[in-house]
């Protein structure tokens, strides 16, 4: 028997979903039985999105052989009948990406519909079966703003098809709250492309200030690192390393960085870490591992991912 789908399930691709006008009382099962059974659909096509007037229903079909173009239906299941589907319209909906029409339905969200429908972009239609968006956490350094990492999470999420719809949260270490904290004469940071504003005296560490002064670093292992090798000791330091704010204070999934970690990703149990100066492909092979879907293969490779 065609199992019921779990939570989050999109039609991949889109094509896979077939929707036909049909003249079938779509709450009788029996009625759609006997209308599909034995009937041809393409070899791609899954589910089929009936529709009489304004009512829907999903049916999940199997055919005998895939090879040829058209086979006939041999096996079918009504998931959804039409007091649990629904209809929705938006044009601005890239219908291939799961988290864009998590985002459609967010509205009208409802404990007594399974199934919705939406027609988007280029009026191609896809469903979403009880969609259910997994929480990831961006843990991110700011300022500068808008958070870099988080930026990047989203634009990964908007290509990549293969993820679940994710709710990206953002926790940021904010720059000027730690400083408020830990009040000091003098700050140095790891670099001026914060363009941060603090109270007192503010310099960059990547301008290599010719002299040591009494400040308070506020940055991470690899900013002590460099402040050994010019100045020969270590300065008394605020640790703002987003990776071990993640690690030992979070819960759940975490996207997360550190400047320790040169290239590739980093995967600890439910964080998993990229370089600070990452590439959009090091952020989307964190969230598809984070979601256990692992790295494209051949043509969609994605570079390299250690577990730790």
């Amino acid at each position: 028997m065609i199992a019921l789908p779990d939570p989050n399930t999109i039609s991949r691709p889109y094509r896979g979903l077939s929707l036909q006008d049909v003249a079938v009382d779509l709450d009788d099962t029996d009625a759609v039985t006997t209308y599909l059974m034995g009937r041809e659909v393409y070899r791609r096509t899954r589910w089929l999105l009936l529709r009489n007037d304004a009512r829907l229903a999903l049916v999940e079909v199997r055919t005998a052989d895939t090879l040829p173009l058209f086979a006939p239906v041999v096996e079918l299941r009504v998931l959804a009948g039409p007091g649990r589907t629904t209809w929705l319209e938006d044009a601005t909906i890239d219908v291939g990406n799961a988290t864009a029409l998590a985002n459609a339905v967010d509205r009208v969200l409802s404990p007594n519909v399974d199934a919705y429908a939406v027609q988007g972009r280029y009026e191609h239609v896809n469903v979403i079966w009880r969609p259910e968006p997994v929480r990831v956490t961006v843990t991110e350094v700011i300022p500068p703003e808008p958070a870099k990492l988080y930026e990047m999470a989203r634009a990964a999420i908007d290509f990549d098809e293969d993820l679940p719809p994710i709710d990206l949260v953002l926790d940021a270490v904010d720059l000027r709250e730690l400083a408020r904290e830990h009040r000091a004469p003098a700050y140095l940071l790891p670099c001026r492309g914060s363009g941060v504003d603090l109270p007192g005296d503010v310099a960059f560490l990547d301008t290599h200030p010719p002299a040591r002064q009494d400040w308070l670093l506020v940055g991470c292992a690899r900013s002590q690192q460099f402040h050994r090798h010019f100045y020969g000791s270590e300065a008394q330091q605020v640790d703002f390393c987003p990776s071990l704010r993640a690690t030992d204070h979070l819960i759940g999934r975490v996207l997360t960085k550190c400047c320790m970690l040169e290239r590739g990703v980093e995967r600890h149990k439910d964080v998993v870490v990229v370089p600070w100066g990452s590439t959009l492909d090091e952020v989307r092979l964190a969230l598809r591992l984070l979601n256990d879907l692992g790295p494209v293969a051949e043509d969609g490779h994605l570079g390299a991912a250690r577990t730790v």
